[in-house]
């Protein structure tokens, strides 16, 4: 009788034995909602734990929030025909790389993290007062530009550079920043090296950015320039587009017009145009 009730007393423990759950029992359709919630840096590092992760991470109902709302108008003019076909995991891969457009003097991406659009304009896609003068201007081959050269400013009275973009972005508010270096880098034994001889005028009146919309809206901001050796954006203001699936015509400038004084030793490397919670992080920094 006692080995009747060490035997049954075994059997029903074993029954009531709680089961380990793995990872991979869990339903692919569970594992895709709860990365739907994540950023896609994070979902692209829970798709390496293992094979139902990875399958549920390309769902592209957990894509359909992170694209940008523009990623059609993207798709259909930078990427490559066979493009529209791909899961939208791998369009949001193709987007995040950045896209060269107009002879290489223009790029735009989609940041990794946020979805946002940004664009990004080289100094030589924009009109600049004496450029082709070479006592003025010169263009510099660098690695510290993604465009892979700058302008830069030996000498002047007139400084100004115009450019214009026609664009279509998502709904949003976006920033217009200016990347500009005082001093011209050099390579001294391999080392970053910033000559500051021909810096000159920068400290008498401020510098003017300026920016305009098709629809009216308008944008002025002026400081001095002190970034000695060091690149930083110069935000010239923000504007709001509010139609979708439609362009953007966007005017910007920077000018110093004051002819009583002259100026000289400025790079300028391009525009950035990004989502303004973006721009706030870029302000006047490196």
């Amino acid at each position: 009788m006692g080995t009747t009730s060490s035997t049954l007393s075994n059997s029903t423990s074993s029954t009531h034995r709680p089961i380990k759950l793995k990872l991979d029992d869990i339903p692919e359709s569970c594992v895709a909602l709860v990365l739907s919630y994540l950023d896609p840096p994070e979902i692209c590092q829970l798709a390496r734990l293992n094979r139902a992760f990875r399958a549920a991470s390309s769902s592209d109902f957990i894509w359909d929030d992170k694209l940008p709302g523009n990623y059609k108008y993207l798709v259909d003019r930078f990427l490559d025909v066979g493009s529209a076909h791909l899961l939208k995991k791998d369009i949001y891969a193709r987007l995040t790389k950045p896209i060269s457009f107009d002879k290489g003097t223009k790029q735009t991406w989609v940041d990794k993290r946020t979805g946002g659009v940004c664009l990004s304009i080289s100094a030589k896609a924009m009109s600049i007062t004496g450029i082709d003068d070479r006592r003025y201007w010169n263009h510099i081959p660098t690695e510290e530009s993604r465009f892979h050269t700058i302008a830069y400013l030996q000498q002047i009275w007139w400084l100004e550079v115009d450019g214009d973009i026609d664009f279509e972005f998502p709904t949003g508010t976006y920033s217009l920043l200016f990347r500009l270096q005082l001093g011209k880098i050099t390579k001294r034994l391999g080392r970053r090296v910033c000559n500051p001889g021909n810096i000159h005028g920068w400290d008498i009146k401020p510098v003017q950015f300026q920016l305009t919309t098709l629809d009216g809206q308008h944008a002025v901001s002026r400081c001095f320039l002190d970034n000695l050796g060091n690149w930083a954006y110069y935000h010239a203001g923000d504007f709001v587009v509010e139609k979708p699936n439609a362009l953007t015509n966007i005017k910007f400038s920077l000018t110093q017009i004051d002819c009583t004084h002259t100026k000289g030793g400025l790079c300028v490397d391009s525009v950035l145009i990004c989502p303004s919670s973006l721009g706030k992080n870029l302000r006047c920094t490196v």
